[in-house]
């Protein structure tokens, strides 16, 4: 495995001299990042489930609950994977521009679609959506010289947290301050969304992807990234099982990979926060997926103007963007604390969620949301910077999508268990008690890992002394480490990282 070390970090190559190359990735650089605006550009998604609720499609609580939401699950895992794979054998751009027709077929379809076979549909589509950010997260990187891939990072995020907030203060001003019906807001997303579509033709194609179409080899002084560093050692013996495969097997970059990633997990950190990123992301997403049914629970008001889920769903927003940042500056030995921090935040997500089931009162339900998803967002960028610091950006992307897959599949299973009619098919207050349970679960093991490693650094106390402190980079100088699935940012889930840094029925 290539760990980055001061022999690859001090070859940083040097950033593009002024010139029309330069204003020229600019200019696409703000094309892109004004389509990452536009795309987000939703403002009726926050009041997607009143719309599906009211007397506009006149579906039931338990239609909406244990028939249409969670094929939102099922769909994402299944387009998961292959999207990946298309979005960088066809260079990022067909994927946007697939990523723009799903966004519009979304909206067609809750705008005159009738049925709860349309709405699972509408589903599919956002999945897909969904899946596609990594195409959005990852194209940027094939436009701007390495030694921009941080800041530009920085600018490609912020253009989607900021279209997440403006979408959801315009659709709860237009709400509350305009009166305007919820099928009219949706018209507005869909002229906001077909907009953006147009945007799309407009991009630039790159010439080169991560894996299947590198390109050229790295121009002078930048540094060698894992893959050349891979197949200029593919005559090396190799062993263990990949040992008795063909030699053609063996000596491929995805075998080498693989052998890479089986040593990352001996790694103790980047095991730890892969297990947070797979079960807690998975628990989180739940959460957003039903919340919105929980406050039509909560709040089964007829009068639209006194539905903030608008707001709310602003405010934690803003919230997440400014945890995110706050982590950028944390000081702390993680070896040592890692698992207590953990444990505390996961603790205090058990407490919201089992407020946000036992609240009869529509703002404690809102506050709590909005606490809970800004600590989420608050450990993303953490456990982004201690995944990937010791990752090449090649097994980033791997490591990443991994853990993204694994916490797909865990999402799905509990979806099938709990929300699915074919399952246990509980109302929404139910689910959220059984979510309760699970991130109490999760504390419990935190705990327990805490306990053992302080047990450990006690011990092994007087032999060595405690590791440094490490202290997180900025967002803005934060590395460009989401090169995988990038999480379900937008109003459904922002993202984060990947994107975050990304609600709805």
């Amino acid at each position: 495995m290539a760990l980055s070390g001061p022999e690859v970090e001090k070859q940083v190559p040097a950033e593009p001299r002024p010139g029309r190359k330069l204003q020229s990735w600019w200019s696409l650089v703000f094309c892109l990042c004004f389509y990452g605006f536009m795309a987000q550009m939703r403002p009726g998604e926050s009041f997607i489930t009143p719309y599906l609720l009211g007397p506009d499609k006149n579906f039931t609580q338990k239609q909406v609950t244990n028939e249409i939401t969670p094929v939102l699950s099922y769909s994402y895992l299944a387009v998961l994977v292959p999207i990946f794979l298309l979005t960088d054998y066809l260079r990022y751009k067909p994927v946007l521009v697939l990523q723009g027709l799903s966004y519009v077929s979304v909206w067609l379809l809750l705008l005159f679609g009738s049925s709860v076979l349309h709405m699972q549909f509408m589903e599919f589509f956002f999945s897909i959506t969904m899946a596609a950010r990594i195409a959005y997260s990852s194209y940027i990187f094939s436009l701007v010289p390495p030694a921009c891939y941080q800041r530009m990072a920085g600018y490609s995020r912020a253009s989607v947290l900021l279209g997440v907030f403006t979408s959801s203060v315009l659709g709860q001003l237009l709400v509350t301050m305009g009166r305007v019906p919820f099928s009219t807001l949706n018209y507005i997303s869909l002229a906001f969304l077909t907009f953006s579509l147009v945007l799309t033709f407009f991009l630039k194609r790159p010439e080169r992807s991560l894996f299947f179409n590198r390109g050229a080899p790295a121009s002078a002084g930048a540094s060698p990234s894992e893959l050349d560093r891979m197949n200029l050692g593919q005559g090396q013996p190799t062993g263990g099982k990949l040992g008795r495969l063909p030699a053609s097997w063996r000596d491929s970059v995805l075998a080498h990979m693989l052998r890479e990633l089986r040593r990352t997990a001996r790694l103790p950190q980047l095991r730890l926060w892969s297990l947070w990123w797979v079960f807690n992301s998975a628990g989180y997403y739940l959460i957003v997926y039903y919340v919105h049914i929980l406050w039509n629970v909560v709040n089964p008001t007829t009068d639209t103007t006194r539905v903030y889920n608008g707001g709310a769903d602003a405010a934690s927003t803003l919230l997440g963007a400014v945890a995110s940042f706050a982590a950028g500056f944390v000081k702390i030995r993680w070896a040592l604390w890692a698992e207590l921090i953990i444990a505390v935040v996961t603790v205090l997500q058990a407490g919201l969620v089992f407020l946000m089931y036992r609240t009869s009162s529509i703002w404690l339900c809102y506050s709590a949301f909005v606490l809970f998803r800004g600590s989420y967002q608050f450990l993303v960028p953490i456990a982004t910077f201690q995944i990937a610091s010791s990752l090449s950006q090649e097994l980033r992307a791997l490591v990443f999508g991994v853990n993204t897959f694994l916490a797909t599949v865990l999402k799905t299973i509990i979806t099938l268990v709990v929300s699915d009619k074919r399952g246990l098919g509980l109302p929404v207050r139910s689910q959220f008690l059984v979510y309760f349970v699970y991130f109490l679960v999760l504390f419990v093991a935190y705990v327990l890992a805490a306990l053992l490693t302080g047990l450990r650094h006690f011990r092994q106390g007087r032999r060595q002394p405690p590791p440094p402190a490490q202290e997180l980079m900025s967002p803005m100088r934060e590395p460009a480490a989401q090169d995988g699935p990038a999480p379900e940012d937008g109003v459904r889930a922002v993202g984060e990282q990947r994107q975050q840094p990304e609600a709805k029925a």
